[in-house]
């Protein structure tokens, strides 16, 4: 099966070159959406190997959000399998291998990658640690664990939900109403430089409070802007 690796960006010339030749190859298809950067994102992606898309050139047209951003990606994919990376994290060597495993049972509708930090002070340990125990217990990977699913599941369940927060857990619904969900030993390893940046005790607070509103079915649109998405 053909695997098509989508990855949203916003401002991530740092980082693009090193996402895309983490997993492009023989039969991955790497595509760049793009949310509006100001930098040399665009440019080195494609350099790199993958297909750019970005936003309308139209005057009316903002910047575009990132459930946005993967449902376009995923339409303009062609594999039978979807991949959702975050421009920071990088997949263990048989990533492609371990999907394609996961999948050969009918069953499997899709999974995750197991967290890991790049980062490992106290505070990355601790957080992975309690990733790993939410993981387990409610079955529910977010998106930096690079999600992964059946380009049919995608499709019935109507593609990436277009909402402005927590698509990452919708498609994790989505697979779990269709099929088993795979979660691989494999890392997806990721950066904490939002915790870093925006301070560690509030990121983790306002990611426990959107996991609640979306488990109560509270108000996106408000739950965004009070995160300042």
């Amino acid at each position: 099966m053909k695997i098509s690796v989508v990855i949203p960006t916003l401002d991530e010339a740092a980082r693009i070159v090193g996402a895309v030749e983490n997993v492009i190859g023989p039969g991955v298809e790497v595509i760049v959406v793009d949310g509006g950067s100001r930098d040399e994102t665009c440019r080195l992606a494609r350099r790199a190997g993958a297909r750019v898309l970005t936003p309308p050139a139209e005057a009316d047209c903002g910047p575009w959000g990132r459930a946005h951003q993967l449902r376009q990606g995923s339409l303009e994919s062609t594999g039978e399998v979807v991949l959702f990376l975050h421009a920071d994290t990088r997949l263990a060597p048989g990533w492609r291998d371990a999907v394609l495993r996961a999948l050969a049972d009918p069953a499997c509708a899709g999974g995750a990658f197991r967290l890991h930090f790049a980062e490992r002070g106290g505070f990355e340990r601790w957080l992975a640690f309690w990733v790993a125990v939410r993981v387990a217990l409610l079955r529910l990977p977010y998106g930096d664990q690079a999600l992964f699913l059946r380009r049919s599941v995608l499709e019935g369940m109507g593609g990436v939900p277009a909402v402005p927060i927590m698509e990452d857990l919708d498609l994790v619904r989505g697979i779990r109403r269709t099929g088993r969900l795979a979660l691989l030993d494999l890392p997806a390893t990721t950066s904490a430089r939002r915790y870093r940046a925006q301070g560690r005790l509030r990121t983790l607070l306002w990611h426990q409070l959107a996991l609640l509103g979306w488990w109560l079915g509270w108000d996106r649109e408000r739950l965004a802007a009070r995160m300042g998405r």
